[in-house]
């Protein structure tokens, strides 16, 4: 009997799984997930001690940030006055001067308006709040005359009490810091005005090839950004507070002067900047002229709200501001939280800038060295 060889028949070899190792681990779908997310909270984190070192030291990062959004803005004026044949310090010592008098003849034209029409307004304020109780009292609400003086009691407590002597305190200590901030924003202003230029370089100096080109690049686009945000929500708020402050003159409104001007500083926060300025103007007219008069000022500002919203922004800052309101309201809300108005103001610049340097960090070509003189 013949026994078959089945020496090369195809014998069934067990299979084993490969062991596994930490690089397996690392390298599949889960461990590849995993590491993404770390390296993400590790991005989070970094931000986050960033953001909070910056925030201690805000007396002298705040300076630096405005006198940056300055000098772009009043860069084509020190450029003019160099090709016209000025030396850069002659250039720079009457852009600056010219702008902090045009500064403080604004300062100067508010503090002469609310002087004397102060005791106007106070009389009218009186009234107003007389005839508030009134209503409050005998209208349809029939508050009890009682819970008022309590209310009012406690007020006049708080305004006599040790926390608002401390309030006080800290108003003052604002006030000292506000004046300090005040003096670097100047003297940065002067700096970056005269040598902006030469300070990027200086920056840029330990890069080369498409490192120095991209950093030129960001050098350019943030100074345009910022420029041409800065002009053109001058230009808008400037519209805003001519519109609103004729119509509170026409009307009879006291204080229209620097009313109006706090319609052109508050305009300089999106959204709801010029907003809450009207409302504050309708606020004026309806302690000071009555009801009706408080309403056409408010149909006033929302006009002037729509014809600058659909008509006059989006051909002023179309190149300088391409951000969608979601993102302008996040980026207030967080520049809010960080820093208060001052906050407000500067997160969107920030945020336009920030997204103009992502559109063009990979972009080809040779840009020209920044100025911000």
């Amino acid at each position: 009997m013949r026994i078959p060889d089945n020496s090369g028949a195809r014998q069934a070899v067990p299979q084993t799984s490969a062991p596994t190792t930490l690089r397996t681990l690392l390298t599949d779908k889960l461990g590849w997930l995993g590491l993404r997310s770390a390296q993400i909270l590790l991005a989070l984190a970094l931000v986050a001690v960033i953001v909070f070192i910056l925030v201690q030291v805000k007396l002298v990062v705040i300076p630096v940030l405005i006198a940056i959004i300055l000098a772009s803005a009043l860069s084509p004026v020190v450029g003019w006055l160099r090709r016209r044949g000025l030396s850069p310090i002659v250039a720079t010592w009457v852009t600056l001067l010219t702008a902090i008098i045009v500064f403080g003849g604004i300062v100067t034209l508010i503090v002469v308006a609310v002087e004397n029409q102060w005791s106007e307004l106070a009389t009218s304020a009186s009234d107003g709040i007389d005839q508030l109780f009134t209503y409050l009292t005998e209208g349809p609400l029939a508050i009890d005359a009682t819970q008022l003086e309590d209310f009012r009691d406690q007020g006049v407590e708080f305004l006599t009490s040790s926390q608002f002597g401390s309030g006080a305190l800290a108003g003052a200590a604002a006030a000292g810091e506000f004046f300090t901030g005040l003096v670097l924003v100047i003297v940065i202003l002067f700096f970056f005005l005269k040598d902006g230029d030469v300070i990027w370089k200086f920056f840029l100096s330990p890069f080369r090839g498409e490192r120095l080109q991209r950093g030129r690049r960001i050098g350019t686009t943030s100074v345009r950004v910022l420029g041409g945000y800065v002009r053109g929500t001058a230009i808008v708020a400037f519209v805003d507070a001519a519109a609103i402050g004729i119509g509170l003159a026409i009307l009879g409104v006291p204080l229209a002067l620097p009313l109006a001007v706090i319609v052109f500083l508050a305009s300089f926060i999106p959204l709801i900047g010029a907003t809450v300025a009207g409302i504050l103007a309708a606020l004026v007219a309806l302690v000071a002229n009555g009801l009706v008069v408080a309403l056409i000022v408010v149909g006033i500002v929302v006009l002037v709200n729509q014809l600058e919203g659909n008509f006059l922004q989006p051909v002023v800052m179309a190149q300088s501001l391409k951000l969608h309101p979601l993102v302008i309201l996040v980026a207030l809300t967080a520049g809010t939280v960080l820093a208060g108005i001052i906050g407000a103001v500067l997160a969107v610049p920030i945020a336009a800038v920030g997204w103009a340097i992502v559109k063009t960090w990979n972009e080809p070509g040779l840009s020209k060295q920044p100025a911000l003189a």
